[in-house]
């Protein structure tokens, strides 16, 4: 049966998806082979049967590369290594049983526990919490019915189309292999090499360099499963299914400079922000929602469901609320939880099932390898955090570490060894048992036995040009500067070029900025393998003024600095006012124990100054007497405490004998730049865009 479909290949100045000649004996190139020595006839695709059909089994191509990449380091996971965890519970707010007969979506109030674990990517495990990296987005629900894993990212799409490719994008995006460097981040030749062969990737690059990747905190960040999913009633009806979660604190992300002063000021600030925010009761929110279509409505689309690098805007197909999950206790151990938990796609209970994603195939293929290796053991479900809270019976015996305590002669089934000679032990669940869908194949989910993908994946570039002309003009000039400064560290300069050319094809503007940030001349359009579409834009896909960039001050902080001479009922009155708006008054001084106020008291501190910089907190106050800012004016630390809030577009709000430190640090007035009064509460609900090209150079 002929397939439609195109071949995926490394390109030399943008894309080809011609078969390249095979190459002779003698024509000076090295071939890839497996480890066995056989040459690999096709390094980029999966063994599929029919061009969008499920991924084989037989593909010893793909099971040897991911075998050893999954086996690749120990004892830290060779991405997400860098995590955060707490515990929790999902509650939902309907029955779903129209479109699923998962227990956890049938009673509508009934709440299931969950542990979430963020994560960055690149990184190892003693990385800093806040460069600039996708995050990981992973929950465990602990169904009555067994363990469900919804194991996303941040970011709503993938760097790649097929699975074959994910060792090649890890190892591009890690340190290079020679020299150890650099760590936790992508503004190498490696990276931005691979990249510009795989246009597949640029859709995905157009999130990794947006305000996305700097997320201010883990509370404040969307969460997506990436892939299509299904979810199947008690009739055996099938709907495919995108989850995404909405954080209940708004969307909110961070400016490079700010990101990267707070990597030195507390590397541990995302997850320090978790840990205190539960620990004060102020426990972070996710409404889950799902994307819910059949057939007919996927195959309306001008792109494949089945596309990790793609994505349904919310203004085609809305956002329906199933649910929210609340984050209420952290872990007692991190170790013994955050770390030995092992999540993975393939862990899923009746009503819910697969898509024939080429990405997600190949991650339920991965996973347990990983885990053992990571783990050291068969057993690791046995581990208290990974173990369901339902029960768990079957014939799998001993392995490393095994916890369990089995009775009875019998560790097989079918058996008959009790007195009546019935089965000993667990059976088979017919009625309500996990069954996998068993829908009709189409014509392309079947057919030849092919190394392929079908033509539907072909566009690369239409969605990352939706993306990035549906931001708000200040996070196209972010991404923009992204991209230079990212460029700005390769070193080959045939590399830059190439990703210029990729550029082109999702805006000719956006790649004349990133031209002219790097000074390099402007090249022609690479090839494109599919024609590029205008999608309609997406105002949702927007953080600043978008849905979630929410105006207030709940779960926010506010750096409060004073000193000897402070007017203490002022200081009193604006901490309570902030209080009352839901934000965190944190209180600063130049020493540890305090200042000394203008009635004689002394107002203890939360914070000394040399210590706590202003990259830490939302928004600041500066309530100073004469002779306090006077003292500061020669204090380094203070200048740069205001500074740098002027300069992430920050709220200030200052006593009228604080304006020398002030003008000291360059602020500007504006919107953001208050008193002491109501002014300051509302003006701190927010940042103030406005300000930033009037203080820094953006592309």
């Amino acid at each position: 049966m002929a397939t439609k479909g195109f071949k995926s290949e490394q390109g030399n100045g943008g894309e080809t998806h011609q078969q390249i000649p095979a190459k002779g004996p003698h024509d000076g190139l090295d071939h890839l082979t497996t480890n066995q020595g056989v040459k690999v006839s096709d390094n980029q695709n999966q063994l599929k049967a029919g061009a969008r059909g499920p991924v084989l089994l037989e593909d010893f191509v793909l099971r040897e590369k991911i075998f050893h990449f999954d086996h690749e380091r120990i004892p830290e996971r060779i991405v997400h290594a860098r995590g955060s965890a707490a515990h929790g519970y999902f509650e939902v707010y309907e029955s779903l049983a129209d479109i699923t007969k998962a227990d956890l979506f049938q009673r509508p109030g009934e709440k299931t526990p969950v542990f979430t674990r963020f994560s960055t990517v690149a990184g190892g495990a003693g990385s800093v919490d806040t460069p600039r990296d996708v995050r990981g987005f992973a929950v465990k629900f602990y169904t009555q019915q067994g363990n469900w894993d919804l194991v996303g990212n941040n970011i709503p799409v993938f760097f790649i189309q097929d699975a074959m490719k994910f060792p090649d994008l890890v190892h591009s995006v890690k340190m290079e292999a020679d020299r150890g460097y650099p760590q936790a981040a992508s503004a190498h030749d490696t990276f931005w090499d691979f990249i510009s062969l795989m246009p597949e990737s640029t859709h995905m690059i157009m999130w990794a360099m947006s305000d996305r990747t700097i997320p201010r905190t883990l509370r404040t960040m969307q969460g997506f499963g990436v892939h299509t999913f299904r979810m199947v009633n008690a009739q055996g009806k099938s709907t495919f299914v995108k989850f995404h979660w909405k954080p209940k604190q708004g969307n909110a992300s961070t400016v490079w400079d700010e990101a990267v002063k707070i990597a030195g000021a507390d590397p541990d600030f995302q997850r320090r922000d978790l840990f205190e925010a539960i620990d004060r009761g102020d426990y972070p929110e996710w409404e889950l929602g799902i994307q819910a279509f059949d057939e007919a409505f996927a195959d309306s689309l001008p792109y494949d469901v089945l596309d990790p690098t793609k994505i349904i805007p919310e203004e085609i197909l809305p956002v329906r609320p199933i649910g929210r999950m609340v984050l209420d206790r952290y872990p007692d151990n991190f170790f013994a939880e955050t770390e030995q938990v092992a999540y993975c796609p393939a862990n899923i209970v009746p009503g819910i099932d697969f898509s024939n994603d080429p990405l997600l195939q190949g991650r339920l293929f991965s996973y347990l390898d990983t885990q053992l290796k990571r783990l050291g053991s068969t057993n690791f479900h046995q581990i208290p955090i990974n173990a369901p809270k339902c029960p768990v019976m079957n014939f799998q015996r001993d392995g490393h570490m095994q916890m369990l305590q089995p009775k009875g002669r019998a560790n097989y089934e079918p058996n008959s060894l009790s007195e009546a000679g019935e089965v000993s032990g667990p059976r088979e669940c017919p009625v309500e048992g996990f069954t996998s869908f068993a829908g009709r194949a189409a014509e392309d989910e079947q057919g030849d036995k092919l190394r392929i993908r079908p033509e539907s994946f072909a566009d690369h570039y239409s969605q990352a040009r939706m993306f990035f002309r549906s931001l708000d003009p200040a996070e196209q000039a972010h991404l923009a500067s992204a991209l230079v400064f990212e460029l700005s560290k390769v070193g080959l300069e045939h590399i830059r070029a190439r990703m210029l050319s990729n550029l082109v094809n999702v805006d000719p503007e956006l790649a004349g900025r990133v031209a002219a940030g790097i000074n390099m001349p402007l090249p022609k359009a690479s090839p494109s393998a599919a024609k590029i579409l205008d999608l309609d834009l997406s105002p949702a896909l927007r953080i600043i003024n978008g849905p979630l960039d929410l105006k207030t001050l709940e779960g926010r902080s506010v750096g409060i600095l004073i000193a000897d001479g402070s007017d203490a009922r002022v200081v009193d009155a604006l901490t309570s006012k902030i209080g009352d708006a839901g934000g965190r008054p944190i209180l600063i001084a130049p020493k540890v124990g305090g200042a000394k106020m203008s009635d004689g008291s002394l107002l203890k501190a939360d914070a000394q100054l040399a210590g706590f910089p202003s990259v830490l907190v939302d928004a600041i106050v500066v309530a100073l007497s004469e002779d306090g800012c006077k003292a500061l004016l020669n204090e380094a630390a203070a200048v740069q405490f205001v500074m740098d809030a002027f300069g992430h577009l920050k709220a200030i709000g200052a006593s009228e004998a604080a304006k020398p430190l002030l003008d000291k640090a360059g602020v500007k007035p504006d919107e953001g730049i208050t008193g002491l009064d109501d002014a300051f509460v509302e003006a701190a609900k927010t940042r103030y865009w406005d300000r930033e090209p009037k203080i820094r150079m953006l592309a």
